[in-house]
């Protein structure tokens, strides 16, 4: 507790720093706005995609967009089937009032009074304003889950990235360990093999891995989602040049005591490269959760989907259901950043440790 008081502090002392006679100098001021417009241009999609997840498909269409959700009020008008918009309109007269619209014909529309709807005027479209109102439109996000089972397609998310976030660190790790620490004739060919990997694009080899996932009866399974990506050479990078660091001394000790290379491996290497494994995590997270392409080729039916296919099903030929889309893409979002939030400062605690205490 007191070392985070002593912390909030320090943000509050240099937030409020004055230079001169208490005067804020005007680089202290261009720093402030170049910050404010920072978090502008990171969070403002953010908060505009949250946002318009809760508007209604015609609060999407609106010109101009607003950023507040509001939907336009209806009212049951009596001689109609349906609800009518209501609009405030300026008639000819430049008297104004509140009518519902009947239809739209060209620049012009038919309204009526609701309270005489067998009066009926026509007015301008350019002299009417829609009447709105707050309203937070919910059913974007129970409707998906209700109906298009994308609760489904979230939980096939899930197992697809915990599990393979898991082989990719344990594969990863162990290459990495015999890399680093081993030293053998040709270690540095092999790593150079690998990263020469990065070089090969990804759609020159959908076929092979397509025939060799075909081969072993994996297609329409979250199998052959999982186990195609279990090897990266990125992540075995990362973990041998954090491995090639760690103290030498620690492993010779170990060895000397008798412990075997799993142990070794297990109880001294692992612990050490956390903050490294925590990156890791992070980038197999989010390489897994965004993954469009392969398993749009390798997943057929509807029951094994992920959270992007099922995104994508909501995008028809002729129809775009742009207010469940973006409820949904929230609902994608918060996860991965849960578990950014939480590894983020397991690395910080993790690099300021750096495992030799």
């Amino acid at each position: 507790m007191a070392d985070a008081t002593a912390h909030r502090r320090t943000i509050g002392t240099l937030l409020t720093a004055r230079r001169g006679r208490g005067k804020l100098h005007w680089t202290d001021i261009f720093t402030y706005l170049y910050l404010a417009f920072g978090i502008l241009l990171m969070f403002g999609p953010v908060v505009w995609l949250v946002l318009s997840s809760f508007k209604t498909p015609a609060g999407l269409l609106e010109f101009p967009p607003t950023l507040l959700p509001l939907g336009q009020i209806s009212a049951e008008v009596e001689g109609y089937d349906k609800p009518l918009p209501i609009f405030r309109a300026t008639l000819e007269d430049g008297t104004e009032m509140e009518l519902a619209q009947v239809r739209r014909i060209g620049i012009v529309s038919q309204m009526v009074d609701p309270a005489n709807p067998d009066q009926t005027y026509k007015v301008p479209i350019s002299n009417r304003t829609p009447v709105r109102e707050f309203r937070i439109a919910s059913e974007n996000y129970t409707e998906p889950l209700r109906k298009f089972n994308f609760g489904g397609y979230l939980w096939n998310s899930i197992i697809v990235t915990v599990v393979a976030t898991a082989i990719t660190l344990l594969i990863n790790s162990m290459a990495a360990y015999g890399l680093s620490i081993y030293e053998f004739k040709g270690r540095n060919a092999i790593m150079i093999f690998v990263i020469g990997t990065l070089m090969i694009p990804i759609t020159v080899i959908l076929v092979p891995v397509y025939l060799v996932v075909t081969s072993l009866d994996m297609v329409n399974s979250l199998w052959a989602v999982i186990l195609p990506g279990a090897a990266t050479p990125t992540g075995v990078f990362l973990l041998r040049q954090y491995m090639l660091t760690l103290p030498r001394d620690l492993i010779e000790a170990a060895r000397m005591d008798r412990a075997s290379e799993w142990q070794i491996y297990w109880r001294v290497v692992l612990p050490l490269a956390l903050p490294a494994i925590a990156v890791l995590a992070i980038f197999s997270i989010m390489w897994r959760w965004n993954d469009f392409l392969w398993p749009l080729i390798v997943l057929n039916r509807s029951e094994v989907y992920t959270l992007q296919l099922g995104l994508n099903a909501f995008q028809g030929e002729l129809d775009v259901q742009w207010h469940y889309i973006l409820a949904m893409t929230v609902v994608t979002l918060i996860p991965v950043v849960v578990v950014f939030g939480f590894l983020q400062r397991f690395i910080t605690t993790g690099i300021a440790s750096s495992g030799m205490k």
